[in-house]
C-alpha cells in the first residue's frame, strides 16, 4: 500500500497476526488501564484530599481540569510526531515511567500546588500513551481490523475507569487516599515491564513530508482537509460533556443521594467499566463495517446516541433515587466509548498513512485543552456559588 510522498512502503508482512498481534494489542490495553486508573482515583478521591488537604471545589477543578488538562493536550503534539517517525515504543515506555513516578509524588502533596504539579507532571506522561499506541496499531495491525484494534485498546479507559472507582473507592476508605495512589504507582513499573517484554523492537519507521513540517503547518495541512475541522469539533463538544461528567459524578452521588465513597467506586464504577467496554467493542466492529462499505455517514451512529444521552443525563440530576439517577447515567457512559473507534478511526483515515498518531494528537488536543480546562473549573466555580447562596443540591445546577 503506497502513500503519495512516503519514501517508505507498508508492506503486508509488516502487519501482526495470530498471538503477536494479540500481545501487542493486550500490553496497549494493560498501558490503557493504568494510565486510567492514574487519571481517575483523584475523582473518586476527591473528598477525602479536599478534606486533607483543605481544598474548595474550585481548585480540584482546577487540579483535575486545567494542571492536567493544559500539559496533556499541548505535549500530546509533539510526542504524536516523535511516535510517527518510529519512535512510539521508546516513547510510551518512558511515559509510563513518568507517569507512575508522578502519581506516586502526588500522595506526598501537602496542599494545592504541590498537589497540583504531581498532576502536572502524570498529564506530561499520559500525554504520549494514547498517541504512541496508535502510531503501533496503524504500523502493525491490517486495515480490516484496525478499528476493533482501537476499540480494544480504547476498552482499557472504561476498564481503567472501573478499577479507579471500585479499587479507589475501597482504598480510599481502608488503607488512605495517599497509600492509594502510592499503590497505584508501583503497578505502574510492572506495566512497562509488560510492554518492554511484549511489544516488538522492530517499529515501522516513515518518512512523510508532513514529518519535516512544523507542528503549525502540518496542522494546517490536516485541517484543510474537509473532514477534519468537523472532527476536531466534536472533540471539543465531547471534552466538554465528558470532563466533569467524570470528574463531578462521583461527589454528586455521595452529597446528592448520600452514597458511601466504598458505594460509588463499586456501582457506579462497575457500571461504568460493563458499558465502556460495551461502547468500544461495539464502536469498533460497527466502523469496520462502515469502511468496508466506504459510508459517507460513518458518524451518524455515535452522534445518534450522543443525542439520546444528552436527555438522560440531564433528567439523571433531578432523579428522585439514588439508583434511578445511576441508571439515567448509563447512556451516558456508553456513549462517551463508543464515540473513540470513530472518532480515532476516522482520523487517522483523514489523515493518511503515517500521520495517524499527530492526527490522534489533534483529536486529543481537541477534546483535552479549552473542554477540560474549563468545564471543570465552571463546575467547581458553579458548585461554590450555589454553596454559598444555600442551594442544597449545588452539584444539579453546576452540571446543567
Amino acid at each position: 500500500m503506497k502513500n503519495k510522498g512516503t519514501l517508505r512502503i507498508v508492506q503486508k508482512e509488516d502487519w501482526l497476526y495470530g498471538w503477536r498481534r494479540t500481545a501487542l494489542l493486550l500490553a496497549l490495553l494493560l498501558v490503557t488501564i493504568f494510565s486510567q486508573v492514574d487519571r481517575i482515583l483523584p475523582f473518586i478521591l476527591a473528598e477525602s484530599i479536599k478534606a486533607d488537604l483543605h481544598l474548595t471545589d474550585t481548585q480540584l477543578g482546577l487540579i483535575s481540569g486545567l494542571a492536567f488538562s493544559v500539559c496533556y493536550s499541548l505535549a500530546s503534539l509533539p510526542l504524536a510526531r516523535l511516535a510517527d517517525r518510529g519512535w512510539a515504543k521508546p516513547i510510551l515506555v518512558w511515559c509510563i515511567v513518568l507517569w507512575s513516578i508522578m502519581t506516586g509524588a502526588g500522595g506526598l502533596a501537602t496542599g494545592f500546588l504541590t498537589l497540583a504539579l504531581s498532576r502536572f507532571g502524570v498529564a506530561l506522561g499520559e500525554a504520549g500513551g494514547t498517541p504512541a499506541s496508535h502510531a503501533l496499531i496503524t504500523a502493525k495491525i491490517s486495515e480490516k481490523f484496525r478499528g476493533r484494534a482501537i476499540g480494544l485498546t480504547a476498552m482499557g479507559i472504561p476498564l481503567g475507569t472501573m478499577l479507579g472507582f471500585a479499587l479507589g473507592g475501597y482504598a480510599g476508605d481502608t488503607i488512605g487516599w495517599r497509600n492509594a495512589l502510592f499503590a497505584v504507582a508501583g503497578l505502574g513499573f510492572v506495566v512497562v515491564m509488560v510492554v518492554l517484554a511484549f511489544v516488538g523492537a522492530r517499529v515501522f519507521k516513515t518518512h512523510s513530508p508532513v514529518n519535516n513540517q512544523n507542528l503549525f503547518k502540518a496542522g494546517k495541512a490536516l485541517f484543510a482537509k474537509p473532514a477534519f475541522p468537523w472532527l476536531f469539533a466534536t472533540a471539543h463538544l465531547l471534552g466538554f460533556a465528558s470532563a466533569p461528567f467524570y470528574i463531578f459524578t462521583a461527589p454528586f452521588l455521595i452529597r446528592q443521594h448520600g452514597f458511601t465513597t466504598s458505594e460509588v467506586g463499586l456501582f457506579f464504577g462497575v457500571l461504568q467499566g460493563l458499558m465502556g467496554i460495551a461502547g468500544t467493542i461495539l464502536g469498533g466492529r460497527l466502523f469496520d463495517k462502515a469502511v468496508g462499505r466506504s459510508s459517507a455517514r460513518i458518524m451518524n451512529p455515535p452522534a445518534f446516541l450522543l443525542l439520546f444521552t444528552a436527555l438522560t443525563t440531564c433528567l439523571a440530576l433531578f432523579a428522585p433515587t439514588g439508583w434511578m439517577s445511576i441508571a439515567l447515567f448509563v447512556p451516558a457512559m456508553l456513549s462517551f466509548a463508543f464515540l473513540l473507534p470513530f472518532a480515532f478511526g476516522t482520523g487517522h483515515l483523514v489523515a493518511g498513512e503515517g500521520k495517524q498518531a499527530f492526527a490522534t494528537g489533534l483529536i486529543l488536543l481537541g477534546s483535552g485543552l479549552l473542554p477540560a480546562a474549563l468545564a471543570p473549573l465552571l463546575t467547581g466555580l458553579i458548585s461554590d456559588m450555589a454553596t454559598e447562596a444555600g442551594s442544597h443540591n449545588v452539584y444539579r445546577w453546576a452540571f446543567w
